[in-house]
């Protein structure tokens, strides 16, 4: 019997291959686009879940709070971190991580390697990555030890066993000695480094004098424990108020800076916290991305129930016979739900070839290894199947139930007829693709808007032909600039502490208010040059830029921006100038007032910062360079760079590219939004390409009376068209709102952001018109064009 069902299904999805491919391609497509999404969403929330101590382990947070502001931020205080260690039986170990950028030598082999991590000892012990060689307990205790990845000690030893060898490391050649070689870390972890060396480094020797593991007032590493079993994570930061009190309270009166910790789930880091640090995803685009992939099968499996159920009417008849000759109201359901199923395992198929190609596509476009191929995951693939055989299985329910319970009386006679409730569920059904289909179309274009205005917004400082070098506060850098300075095609130069767009330090500051008196706030801070406001093209509004006529501009002045003067009270720019100020150790007066402009992301409001004067702190060396033979201006400035920092390897980038690079991750959203959309849009399509085709059989006797006493063939495709029109603008009154909503609630991740204008839906609205008028023309032209007489010949 099942033998012969098969033989039978295969029969009739040949001899109707049209129906047959556009279920099969629909299917093929919507399981395409769920399985990659769900590889997406699997690899996003796995990170960090490799740890077998994960929950455990927990990341301490400050909040900071002035008399002038508030902020968080994922660092805590040197102190905090070995202090927790000591103080509470609670913390098992404490680990401090530090991100550094330093220059690493080994004869002729330099690099500058920016992903390298100072760490305490016990990081080994806390964290599950897989030393390959070295004690994990003592590999990073002493200070320049130096632990390599897989890659790095490659890199620099190539197939040498690296253990015990040394290396050349900063700006001053410090010997370090490999003590360890460590596994590649994993892409799904925020915690990730080439290079692991001794925090011990920087508390018992490069900064011995700053006693860190005492300093409650610097914070500049990420700090976590490990807490012992059963230990109340509540309970334990329910202490902290306590702790700080006992061990810097004198001070955070003193200073007036009063701090507040908390603790974070290691294993929630990454996709949860609002903090930022090392790294961090979006649990926001992982709802968005789950949201799309259930939303793409719904109308895959839509797609299904309207295709099968136009050809009843074909099978009417069939199905009438076989009734007549004795089958079964169950059998005949089974055989339509075996058909059912028999597509979607084809489409499952397909869909996995489909995967295999695009797989490497798709992780170009996330711009990670989502996955290095679909075999590497047999769950995700068994994951498939199932949805699969349930989406044929569901889908095919209702054909089934419809085409196994016709009338064979009535079939034979011709008076076939699904009644009212069939059409209404597929009219319902094709108003449910095109509500999400349109609200994916008002979502692109929001997305798209949003991305053109972060690029084009007005920064507030010239970024175009910049080229920017990193010196690290050489002893030549000042030689080095006064010599490319020289050099044809090089219009100016400059020495800074920072660029917009790459960070900046934060120092805690007495400036004088409007009131005249001190106010204490957490500050930003560039230390610039003289040449600095005017290589960026900085608007003064008030006082002066530095200059070397003054002596005392090196030691006693200060320039601050808008948010610095709007913090202070003073509702003039003018009326700062003059005002005095106390920032680590310098004292003097306010001297400028310079237009805000973004110094960090777009997606964060500019805050108040300061400039100074401060020699020994540069390290990057910014060069204005004429856009006419850039290349051979970039030589030029190489040959200077090694004749004079030769121990150094040449390092660049033109800033109008890296602050590009800071939206990277918010583009491919948009392009992985834009492409998973148009693929929701194309297999509503083929729904409403299903639907167009069962109302034309339905209605072909119609068009053949309409022919015959005269409508024109436009006047039968409006028609037909109407009635699908009509569904598109329902479908438009529901997405409307709700697309409304969701991307409003987007946007809000964002400091500066678009207004969401009304002809946004207006064009989402248009495109969905113009869609289905495509669309349905096909069937409508073909319906209208069609000889009258066979369809009237059986009446």
């Amino acid at each position: 019997m099942f033998k012969n069902y098969i033989k039978i299904a295969l029969r009739n999805l040949w001899r109707r291959r049209g129906f047959s491919l556009i279920n099969i391609i629909g299917l093929a497509i919507g399981m395409t686009a769920g399985f990659l999404i769900l590889l997406y969403v699997n690899f996003e929330r796995s990170y960090d879940q490799f740890h077998t101590k994960k929950d455990r382990i927990y990341r301490i947070v400050s909040d900071i709070k002035t008399p002038s502001d508030s902020f968080d931020t994922s660092l805590a205080a040197w102190a905090v971190a070995p202090t927790l260690e000591k103080q509470f039986p609670e913390v098992e170990a404490a680990v401090r991580i530090m991100n550094v950028s330093m220059l690493v030598r080994k004869d002729d082999i330099k690099f500058k390697e920016t992903t390298t991590f100072a760490v305490d000892s016990a990081f080994f012990r806390v964290f599950d990555f897989k030393l390959i060689q070295g004690d994990p307990k003592t590999v990073v205790k002493s200070p320049f030890s130096i632990v390599l990845s897989e890659t790095a000690a490659k890199k620099y030893f190539g197939d040498q066993n690296p253990i015990g060898k040394s290396l050349k490391i900063m700006e001053e050649g410090h010997i370090a000695t490999v003590t360890g070689v460590m596994e590649d870390m994993p892409e799904n972890s925020h915690i990730n480094a080439d290079i692991i060396f001794s925090l011990t480094t920087y508390t018992q020797v490069l900064e011995k004098d700053s006693d860190l593991d005492n300093a409650w007032g610097n914070y500049d590493p990420a700090s976590y424990i490990l807490v012992n079993e059963n230990t109340n994570p509540d309970l334990l930061q329910a202490k902290f108020p306590d702790f700080l009190e006992k061990n810097s309270g004198d001070e955070m009166r003193e200073y007036k800076m009063f701090v507040t910790l908390f603790i974070e789930p290691f294993k929630d880091v990454y996709l949860y916290s609002t903090r930022g640090g090392n790294g961090s995803g979006s649990i926001t685009n992982i709802y968005i991305f789950s949201i799309i992939a259930i939303f793409i099968l719904l109308i895959a499996s839509i797609n299904f129930i309207n295709l099968t159920t136009a050809r009843s009417v074909e099978r009417a008849k069939e199905v009438g016979i076989r009734k007549v000759v004795g089958a079964e109201k169950q059998q005949l359901a089974v055989q339509f739900i075996g058909e059912s199923i028999i597509i979607c395992l084809i489409a499952f198929l397909v869909s996995i070839l489909l995967t295999t190609l695009l797989l490497p596509f798709f992780n170009d476009m996330a711009g990670k290894i989502v996955s290095p191929g679909i075999f590497s995951t047999p769950f995700h693939i068994f994951t498939l199947l199932l949805l699969s055989l349930t989406i044929g299985i569901v889908a095919g329910l209702y054909p089934s139930f419809v085409l196994s319970s016709f009338k064979p009386i009535n079939v034979l006679k011709g008076n076939f007829s699904t009644g009212t409730k069939g059409v209404l569920l597929r009219k319902s059904l094709v108003i449910t693709q095109f509500t999400i289909s349109i609200a994916l179309i008002i979502g692109t274009i929001i997305i798209y808007n949003q991305m053109n205005y972060m690029r084009n917004q007005e920064l507030g400082f010239n970024k175009e032909q910049l080229l920017i070098l990193e010196t690290n506060a050489t002893e030549s850098q000042e030689t080095l600039a006064q010599a490319i300075d020289n050099l044809p095609g090089v219009i100016s130069t400059s020495l800074g502490s920072a660029t917009p767009g790459g960070g900046n330090s934060s120092a805690y500051s007495e400036i004088q208010n409007k009131k005249g008196d001190l106010q204490i706030a957490n500050l930003g801070l560039y230390f610039v040059d003289y040449d600095y406001i005017s290589q960026f093209d900085l608007k003064l509004l008030a006082g002066r830029g530095f200059s070397k006529e003054f002596a005392s501009d090196s030691t006693e002045a200060m320039i601050v921006n808008e948010e610095t003067i709007k913090l202070l009270g003073y509702n003039d720019p003018n009326e700062a100038i003059g005002a005095k100020f106390k920032q680590w150790g310098r004292e003097g007066q306010i001297i400028g007032v310079i237009k805000d402009f973004h110094y960090t992301s777009l997606q964060e409001a500019i805050q108040p910062l300061t400039m100074r004067i401060e020699l020994n702190h540069y390290n990057k060396l910014i060069v204005k360079v004429n856009a006419e033979n850039s290349t051979r201006t970039i030589a030029s400035i190489e040959k200077k760079w090694q004749s004079i920092l030769p121990s150094a390897p040449f390092d660049y980038y033109f800033l109008d590219e890296y602050f590009d690079r800071q939206y990277r991750s918010e583009e491919r959203f948009g392009n992985l939004f834009l492409s998973f959309a148009i693929l929701a849009i194309l297999i509503s399509c083929l729904g409403l390409l299903g639907l167009a085709a069962y109302s034309t059989l339905q209605r072909r006797r119609e068009i053949g009376i309409r022919k015959v006493i005269g409508a024109s063939v436009s006047g039968i495709v409006n028609l037909l068209s109407i009635d699908f029109l009509k569904l598109v603008f329902i479908a438009f009154i529901i997405a409307s709102p709700l697309a409304w909503y969701a991307m409003h609630q987007w946007l809000q991740d964002f400091a500066y952001k678009i207004d969401i204008q009304w002809w946004v839906f207006l064009l989402a609205g248009s495109s969905a018109v113009c869609i289905a008028l495509v669309t349905v023309s096909f069937h409508a032209l073909k319906a209208s064009l069609s000889n009258p007489i066979k369809s009237l010949r059986t009446e």
